[in-house]
């Protein structure tokens, strides 16, 4: 009989049915356990408060935790998207006006009809832009034929005179600039029968951004904001390409007048630019062809 009460089975057996009876003792009015119960209560029940309550604050943490992780993430996920549509804005607007500088560009055909019009990206520029040559996007597989070129003018969106063609490749062609020394073009005032001269690039006026005008007949007068354009003389520039404006005139020398020209083409921001290369007749094509053969023999 001892061994029975000694074992933990007995002893777990015991401890249960004393609890069980003091829950129903303590739902007895006037039972002693509920008078036991109160102080216990007392002492169990702000306990017992402080953990619920601890256990709200935690929970209540985790989820404004992980509320504001989903939102920060929300928050750069629509960063990127407006990014990503102001890129696309930005690209958008940036093709309208291209566009319409492009559409613009077609009056070039109508004002030369002699001449075959092609459109070249501009690709790259020297670190001083205006002074050294400007590589485009057209070379002889675009239609660009180099073995009869003298001078091909290069003109901006407004038809403005960039420079000429001075290389051509099979896919680029590099384009001298009017500033560049190397340059020049036969010019006149924008009148009819207006007064002749020479614009070239000029090592002491580049930085500038200005050019030389020399060769102006005797007796001309010309005042600072006469537009000048190409004369036509020579036969490598058509007649009547805007090439700029006359800054100021030196007269101290009558029978070498001498003046400066900013040129209306700004290199720096034109994007794309129109090689002009003139129509060739039968005739002519089979004397270039007659040329091409006899040098080569």
């Amino acid at each position: 009989m001892k061994k029975l009460f000694s074992t933990k089975w007995f002893i777990v057996l015991a401890v249960s049915l004393a609890l069980v009876a003091g829950v129903v003792l303590s739902f007895i009015p006037n039972s002693p356990i509920a008078f036991l119960k109160k102080p216990v209560s007392a002492i169990v029940s702000p306990v017992q408060a402080f953990v619920m309550n601890s256990g709200n604050v935690i929970s209540d943490f985790w989820a404004a935790l992980t509320d504001g992780m989903a939102i920060r993430e929300e928050n750069e996920n629509l960063k990127d998207q407006i990014a990503d549509l102001r890129y696309q804005l930005t690209q958008n607007e940036e093709a309208a006006i291209r566009y319409e500088e492009l559409k613009d560009a077609f009056h070039i055909r109508d004002t030369f009809s002699n001449y075959d019009i092609y459109g070249a990206q501009v690709l790259s520029r020297e670190a001083d832009e205006w002074f050294s040559v400007i590589r485009v996007g057209a070379g002889s597989n675009d239609g660009i034929d180099a073995q009869s070129m003298e001078a091909f003018p290069v003109l901006d969106v407004e038809m403005n005179l960039v420079g000429r063609v001075i290389e051509v490749g099979s896919s680029d062609s590099m384009v001298l600039p009017l500033l560049h020394e190397g340059f020049s073009v036969a010019c006149k005032v924008n009148v009819v029968n207006g007064a002749t001269m020479l614009v070239s690039g000029d090592a002491s006026l580049k930085n500038d951004g200005l050019c030389l005008v020399t060769r102006i007949e005797s007796g001309t007068v010309i005042e600072p904001g006469t537009e000048i354009v190409t004369s036509g003389e020579g036969g490598l520039f058509p007649e009547g390409i805007p090439v700029g404006t006359i800054v100021d005139v030196d007269y101290s020398n009558p029978l070498a007048i001498t003046a400066t020209l900013k040129p209306n083409s700004d290199i720096g921001d034109i994007e794309d630019v129109f090689v002009m290369i003139p129509y060739q007749t039968e005739e002519e094509e089979a004397s270039d062809e007659t040329e091409v053969t006899e040098n080569a023999g």
